[in-house]
């Protein structure tokens, strides 16, 4: 039995309370006021419902082609250093887990994080639904292999044929980008003119086809209008937002960092940064997911999108705090309550309740931050096997202190 005591932030509540965790099961017990006894001292601490990333490239499949970059053992590893208690990895592998057979061949794969691992399936040209619940990943636009579409009508086609599931979408129209492939920059290259065409598309997919949409990395301003719409008159979606959008807008782009802040979507303007925040605060962008993208060094100089988050996740969430006034209700809501609500119904037998609240009967997994105790990112605390981060030189308020699994306790700092 783990007990812990402390202050205690759900995403409906904060409250000073003890913890009991079952080690065998790896459920939470009992929740009930402090004793005087706690197997941690916490002090000022906070307690958070493990903490979930729904949306990371771990890059690990059957052909073992790009471990070099990530594989479920660092990207585990790099989760725990986070405060991150569970991930869901994309689809878009050299061997795409597109059926049910390669689902599961990626699936045993996992066995090697010791945080758990929910696995989207790609949807691409020609696909079907799996035989079992699972949840999609559609490629808007060009990405990894050949899971994506060359236009909306061949996508519709394809989507078409999962009414009813469970679909998130990378929304950059792909003749937008075609027509745009000459531009001098990255971020003219992939305008928000393309994120917002494939946002209308995609929202009209998701009401026609009944789907549970969500929309993945969101960047721009002018979209969010259009998803509240969506939400107004009752369409199932919801919206992710990365840390990186969040930090960064291309103002900040410098012939140093530019480079190594190239990811797809790209960095956006200010004011799409600044709605960005409030839509996150509001509650109509629902989850803080990474897109964590483990690209080597040397990769990066070649000019490869895509940046690694999976470390700093935590204390990514203390910025948010201490810049951007959100409460730890807000911090429990995005980064553990609704991702916890997200895979909970693709979670096997064994995990009681779900993630994502600190009561009797969810999982025991629990993100311990410190929001006071300053950062500075440093490359070679990194645990991801790419080894850098995009916050490299950066200083955060606060820090994980903990991050516990189950029942079992792991220092991250």
């Amino acid at each position: 039995m783990l007990r812990l005591e402390g202050r205690v932030a759900n995403h409906d509540r904060t409250f000073d309370g003890a913890i009991e965790i079952d080690t065998t099961t790896g459920l939470i017990t009992h929740v009930g006021p402090k004793t005087g006894h706690s197997d941690l001292e916490l002090g000022d601490a906070i307690i958070f419902p493990g903490f979930g990333d729904i949306h990371i490239h771990a890059r690990d499949d059957v052909s073992k082609s790009q471990v070099y970059k990530e594989d479920f053992a660092t990207v585990s590893a790099a989760s725990v250093h986070g405060g991150v208690t569970h991930v869901a990895d994309m689809p878009n592998n050299p061997v795409a887990p597109v059926d049910d057979a390669r689902y599961a061949a990626k699936e045993k794969l996992t066995a090697a994080s010791e945080v758990h691992v929910t696995l989207y399936a790609g949807i691409g040209p020609g696909t079907t639904p799996l035989a079992r619940h699972v949840p999609y990943k559609a490629f808007m636009g060009p990405s990894v292999g050949d899971l994506f579409f060359a236009s909306q009508v061949e996508l519709e086609g394809v989507i078409a044929g999962y009414r009813g599931r469970n679909v998130s979408f990378h929304c950059e129209d792909p003749a937008i980008l075609r027509e745009s492939v000459d531009k001098p920059t990255h971020e003219q290259r992939r305008p928000a003119r393309a994120e917002i065409t494939a946002t209308e598309f995609a929202l009209y997919l998701i009401e026609r086809y009944e789907l549970v949409g969500k929309l993945c990395h969101y960047s721009t301003k002018d979209g969010l209008a259009k998803i509240a719409a969506a939400k107004a008159r009752g369409v199932r979606v919801t919206a992710e937002a990365t840390p990186h959008h969040l930090y960064f807008d291309h103002t900040m782009l410098t012939d140093e960092n530019r480079l190594w802040l190239q990811m797809n979507p790209p960095l956006r303007g200010r004011a799409d940064r600044l709605a960005l925040i409030e839509a996150l605060r509001s509650g109509l962008v629902d989850y803080i997911a990474t897109d964590h993208a483990p690209h080597t060094m040397e990769e990066k100089l070649q000019g490869i999108s895509g940046v690694p988050h999976l470390d700093t996740y935590g204390a990514f969430a203390t910025w948010l705090m201490a810049e951007h006034q959100f409460t730890p209700q807000d911090i429990a809501r995005v980064c553990a309550f609704n991702p916890g609500k997200f895979v909970r119904e693709f979670l096997p037998e064994g995990f009681g309740k779900g993630y994502g609240v600190v009561e009797p009967g969810y999982v025991g997994s629990l993100t311990i931050l410190q929001p006071d105790a300053p950062l500075l990112i440093k490359r070679k605390d990194q645990k991801t096997k790419c080894g850098w981060s995009p916050f490299e030189g950066y200083t955060m308020p606060g820090r994980v202190l903990y991050t516990v699994l189950r029942g079992k306790v792991h220092q991250a700092s």
